[in-house]
């Protein structure tokens, strides 16, 4: 998984502040799908180009 990002950073401190409608296990758990995600395009790309998966 790969690490906070700032946009990621300041929507999960706007989220988690102001608590728009949202539990705050649902706010991590988007979190974590988010950035697992983001993990598996990066692998997909390196794979694709051909670089080496770390």
């Amino acid at each position: 998984m790969i690490g906070f990002t700032l946009p990621e950073n300041r929507r999960l401190f706007t989220k988690l502040v102001l608590r728009v409608a949202d539990a705050a296990d649902h706010i991590w758990a988007w979190s974590r799908w988010r950035r697992r995600r983001q993990h598996q395009a990066r692998l997909s790309h390196y794979k694709r180009r051909g670089y080496p998966l770390t």
